[in-house]
């Protein structure tokens, strides 16, 4: 949990980067194997960029046997 104020699209998308890496870090290995290959995915990265510069939002869910873990990045002023 948490949150965090990104001045530009693209430090949003480094902030999604880093939870990522954080979450799949504590997953084991079956659950952290979608977090990973997005991780790797730069078509995927361009896409959500691609997205918040729009001002449109971009969510990411992992989840384990017992947690769903979403990331969510918006512009500011927008809905959630």
């Amino acid at each position: 949990m948490g949150a965090h104020d990104a001045t530009s699209p693209r430090l949003a998308l480094r902030w999604l980067r880093e939870r990522t890496q954080h979450i799949t870090d504590q997953l084991d290995a079956a659950y952290a194997r979608p977090g990973l290959h997005w991780l790797t995915d730069e078509a995927e990265h361009e896409g959500a960029l691609a997205y918040l510069t729009s001002g449109t939002g971009y969510q990411l869910t992992l989840y384990d046997e017992s947690t769903r873990y979403v990331l969510l990045a918006y512009p500011a002023g927008a809905t959630p």
